[in-house]
């Protein structure tokens, strides 16, 4: 007998997924394999999705354990390299790093033993520089089946040039109040030379920094801070993006085939497909 999928509204699936999963969370640190970082894990499973996450320009990666925790709880590793944290960050060195995370994540066993990574399910993502270095890294590794990007800048090298190469689903948010690197050059111009299904929103209100957490003296030098209405559209839509295509969990798809507000859909190119599909 086939399953029958439930399918919740979108206001239904943002408002249950802007909040923690139901899966308890374990931190580590990756220094103890030998690369500076954090990892998030549910307590408990095996053949997990994972993601490895890239911070953006001067920030630590402290600003993204939220989100993080967060999609540990929905059931997906979480791991961020702290590498690259100077004025002269590299995108390449950091794009190497994100490749070097999922490396460890699904060469090794977690947790007490009992937690482990799917090769076939994992992803790459990241805020501003970060975004872009996942950009960089998707298109050298066929492994990657799925890339998020938050507020994310073009690179050197392109990440606009990368995206041609990427052929799997992408999901892309865009900061409107973005000063730092405005959509129409950068995460949209990403968006749009995407090689695969992909779709592109646009959080009006959102500032670059707008999906950091806590303060930091970055804040200084960078335009905007922490927004506790980004930090809910951020983790509701980069949850449903990847449970989607990593697990083929198909609950959330109202969230994510509808024009929510604050997170205006502005385009999309081909349907999302999940390793399942």
């Amino acid at each position: 007998m086939a399953r029958r999928v439930i399918t919740l509204t979108a206001k239904q699936a943002l408002e249950q997924l802007s909040r923690p999963g139901p899966h308890p969370v374990l931190r580590g640190d990756l220094a103890l394999v030998g690369l500076p970082g954090v990892i998030f894990t549910p307590a408990a499973g095996r053949g997990l999705p994972g993601v490895a996450f890239g911070h953006g320009w001067m920030q630590p990666v402290r600003r993204y354990h939220g989100l993080l925790r967060h999609l540990a709880s929905w059931g997906v590793v979480a791991a961020a390299p702290a590498v690259e944290r100077g004025p002269l960050l590299s995108s390449r060195v950091l794009a190497a790093n994100l490749l070097t995370t999922l490396d460890i994540c699904t060469g090794v066993r977690l947790g007490t033993g009992d937690i482990s990574v799917d090769p076939a399910r994992v992803a790459l993502a990241g805020h501003s520089m970060g975004g872009g270095a996942a950009v960089l890294a998707a298109a050298e590794a066929s492994r990657v089946r799925a890339v998020v990007t938050l507020a994310a800048t073009e690179t050197r090298p392109s990440a606009l040039d990368a995206a041609r190469d990427v052929r799997v689903p992408g999901l892309h948010l865009a900061a409107g109040e973005d000063r730092i690197a405005p959509p129409v050059g950068h995460s949209e111009a990403i968006a749009q030379a995407w090689g695969g299904p992909v779709q592109f929103r646009l959080l009006p209100k959102a500032s670059h920094l707008g999906f950091t957490e806590g303060r930091h003296w970055s804040e200084l030098m960078l335009d905007g801070s922490a927004e506790r209405g980004s930090h809910k559209l951020g983790r509701a839509f980069v949850t449903a993006f990847l449970l989607r295509v990593l697990t083929g969990e198909r609950t959330y798809d109202e969230l994510l085939d509808s024009d929510a507000k604050n997170a205006n859909l502005v385009f999309q190119r081909e349907a999302l497909r999940s390793r399942t599909a």
